[in-house]
């Protein structure tokens, strides 16, 4: 998953363009994506699909003919979005269309104008205290013009047509934890279920940042009903401990795995409670769909220093974070695929297990995890407790769970609900 964020890297995307394109494609080679076009103008609920906008070079050079701002040294020095430009002027009117963050002086950030047209440079703070008076030559070789928004999508066909959403944003460029580790870890999600018995089918969506989910709601309006949970995976590859951000709803069955699975795990997490301030979560939890989606992060967007900055680079995503968010989703992910509710066929009182052979035959010791997970299956199965609702009241693993479950269901005690 590093090696494919590192060969996403250097790419420049933004919410429509080349950079999508080739990012899609890239993905393509490791899951059977479908590439997916809206043409420029295209009306999206209150929205309309924007002019494509694709960049060649760009620059800033001094006096002497050097280019002291370079976009090929790094594409966040370009505002996203920026028309295009190629005059001289001098240093007032030049800081007029300069970025930079004080706070962190010597890190390039990230600044876009994907709705307005005007133009600009990203350049370290420090660098920008250093420029002197002097007639500059400034170059952005883009273009903006009628083309489409580019999404993936793929369809992990299970035994229903109720579906599970997984969607991750592709529109930022070189900024390697808020972009490129939920593109990592969703793609080899998405292998491993490939290659899986499902019960629900899998949606996985690469999708530019808010129009792109604006997008395929609105041309998907029709089937959303079919989405029956879902999360949005962003910032999964720093140290941080894992955060899930929930749903709209506050209660789905999604927002219950997630902190029952966090919970689970023996380690820092945190819960946090639905914002309409975010990710992709909160257009598909917008009141018109209020779908159960939440958002799986480690730290969330903001929260660390480098966040929209060039600081936001390979070292800062880490493989192991990367393998205990994919551990951890796919975690999630057999929650609600067996998660069911069971009814047990004796409920009137406690069966005697030893005629099933399913109790110690020398009494007197404390009862351990699978003991007490036989225990509380019986007697909460009356057909109004999932077995999420089970393991987490009874604080005992899933695995544990599951295998009571079968030797219970085997020994004809428990039965499916429906």
């Amino acid at each position: 998953m590093h090696e494919f964020a590192a060969e996403l890297y250097p790419i420049c995307r933004s919410i429509t363009g080349d950079g999508v394109r080739k990012s899609i494609e890239l993905i393509g080679r490791y899951i059977p994506l479908t590439t997916c076009e809206v043409p420029s103008g295209f009306d999206v609920f209150d929205w309309t699909v924007p002019l494509e906008w694709n960049i060649k070079d760009a620059y800033v050079k001094n006096s002497a003919g050097e280019r002291i701002v370079d976009f090929r040294r790094s594409n966040l020095h370009v505002v996203s979005y920026s028309v295009p430009v190629h005059r001289r002027m001098d240093l007032r009117e030049l800081k007029e269309h300069l970025h930079s963050d004080p706070a962190h002086p010597d890190w390039i950030p990230y600044r876009t104008s994907y709705y307005s047209p005007t133009w600009g440079f990203c350049l370290p703070h420090n660098q920008l205290l250093a420029l002197p008076d002097d007639e500059y030559e400034v170059c952005i070789d883009s273009s903006l013009a009628p083309g489409h928004l580019t999404y993936g999508d793929l369809r992990v066909l299970g035994q229903s047509s109720d579906e599970v959403l997984i969607s991750c944003h592709v529109c930022h460029p070189s900024l390697c934890n808020d972009n490129l580790s939920g593109i990592a870890v969703a793609t080899a999600l998405a292998q491993r279920l490939s290659r899986m018995n499902l019960r629900y089918s899998y949606r996985f969506l690469f999708i530019p940042g808010t129009i792109g989910s604006i997008a395929w709601l609105a041309m998907n309006k029709a089937h959303v009903s079919r989405i029956k949970h879902g999360f949005v995976m962003t910032c999964v590859g720093d140290a941080g401990a894992p955060t899930y951000k929930q749903s709209r709803r506050g209660d789905a069955e999604i927002d219950r795995a997630w902190k029952y699975v966090l919970g689970q795990a023996g380690e820092a997490f945190d819960i946090r409670p639905f914002s309409p301030y975010g990710y992709d979560e909160r257009q598909f939890c917008s009141p018109g769909f209020n779908l159960p989606v939440g958002c799986f992060m480690r730290t969330p967007h903001g929260e660390f220093p480098e966040y929209h900055t060039s600081a936001d680079d390979l070292s800062l995503v880490r493989p192991s974070s990367l393998a205990d968010s994919l551990a951890k989703a796919l975690a999630v992910v057999d929650v609600i695929e067996h998660n069911r509710s069971y009814l047990n066929v004796k409920p009137y009182c406690e069966p005697k297990l030893g005629k099933y052979g399913l109790y110690g035959t020398i009494g007197g010791r404390s009862a351990g995890e699978y003991q007490m997970a036989l225990l509380w299956l019986l007697n909460m199965s009356d057909g109004d407790n999932s077995l999420l609702d089970i393991a987490a009241r009874a604080n005992l693993p899933w695995e544990t769970i599951k295998q009571a479950l079968r030797v219970l269901c085997l020994a004809g005690l428990l039965k499916p609900a429906d």
